[in-house]
């Protein structure tokens, strides 16, 4: 069928609007970012070695994580992070939008180049925020989220957009939509946990107490806490790690289908069973005494980058069964 080039337009329209959308969010949070105060840690309660507690001074409302009480004016850097959530929603609705008009407007699945791979991905990684990161607790990660998404969507409409058009022969296959859905999906989790990796190593780097008073230390002490982030890394990777195993296996049985083996050791196949064994490395090394926290993240980072490494080098510099739409 041939290409809706007013559709096609449409989703353009709806991915540049996305990236503004997007871009607009990371500024709102930034400018939060700035203006929430921050203040010695504190508790409500300080429960002491013979189980009773000790009730000292709450903190401020408008610290990280911290919301004002019901029937309280909330200060500005609060209603900033919620104008800027309630933002990123839409964004979120519009970049939707300009994946499914893309579907239409080639009557397939959109997922048979990089540019759409990476505009499924970084939905993804944004739809799981959404869930994950509604908490005030988590609000500050966002600002560090939306730097690879960005860095991501711009480099898929700049240096990767191709137009809309029929997918090559080799993808006209029925587990196009299977496999590649699943893999983007995982990829989107996984960008998720590698923040949250890193932002954890930054927070064990950089304490957030008294002694950082410097610029590395106030951010510090605007960003969630480090067991927090550490348990959101786990929590992530726990659900990407079964995707992105699916999507392994589905596309074993697609190259079955397609080249009559299920493995072959293409370069994207290796890259893929590598980045698969670093995060079953890391989900094992979370488990494991001694290996926890900052070791257990390092390896969550390298799988990350196996990832990154996956998609970009794999798929533009070097040879391969995976070639996508031409760019190799």
């Amino acid at each position: 069928m041939p290409i809706d080039e007013t559709i096609a337009s449409y989703s353009d329209l709806a991915f540049k609007s996305a990236i503004v959308i997007y871009a607009l969010v990371w500024i709102m949070l930034v400018w939060q970012f700035a203006l929430t105060r921050t203040v010695p840690t504190t508790a409500r309660q300080l429960v002491t070695a013979g189980g009773g507690s000790d009730v000292v001074d709450e903190p401020p409302a408008n610290v990280p994580g911290k919301v004002a009480p019901r029937g309280a004016e909330r200060p500005f850097p609060e209603r900033l992070g919620n104008m800027a959530f309630a933002v990123l929603f839409v964004g979120f609705g519009v970049h939707a939008a300009s994946i499914v008009l893309r579907g239409f407007a080639t009557h397939r699945f959109p997922l048979g180049n990089m540019f759409e791979f990476i505009s499924m991905a970084t939905a993804a990684a944004v739809g799981l925020g959404l869930v994950l990161l509604r908490d005030q607790r988590y609000r500050g990660m966002w600002s560090f989220l939306l730097v690879p998404v960005l860095i991501l969507l711009f480099l898929a409409g700049t240096k990767l957009h191709v137009d809309a058009a029929p997918v090559v022969p080799a993808l006209k296959s029925y587990w196009l939509p299977v496999h590649v859905t699943v893999v983007s999906l995982g990829s989107g989790v996984f960008l998720v946990s590698g923040v949250a990796s890193l932002l954890f190593l930054y927070r064990i780097w950089q304490p957030a107490g008294h002694e950082s008073d410097n610029l590395l230390g106030q951010l510090a002490r605007r960003l969630p806490d480090a067991q927090l982030l550490d348990r959101l890394a786990y929590r992530t990777t726990i659900i990407g790690f079964p995707i992105f195993g699916a999507g392994v296996i589905l596309g074993a049985i697609w190259a079955e289908a397609a080249w009559g083996r299920f493995w072959g050791w293409d370069p994207k196949e290796t890259c893929s069973f590598i980045a698969w064994v670093l995060y079953a490395a890391y989900l094992h090394a979370r488990a494991t005494s001694g290996w926890r926290d900052t070791k257990a993240a390092w390896i969550n980072i390298a799988g990350f980058i196996a990832m990154l490494f996956n998609l970009f080098i794999i798929n533009i510099v070097v040879s391969g069964l995976h070639s996508y739409a031409g760019l190799n």
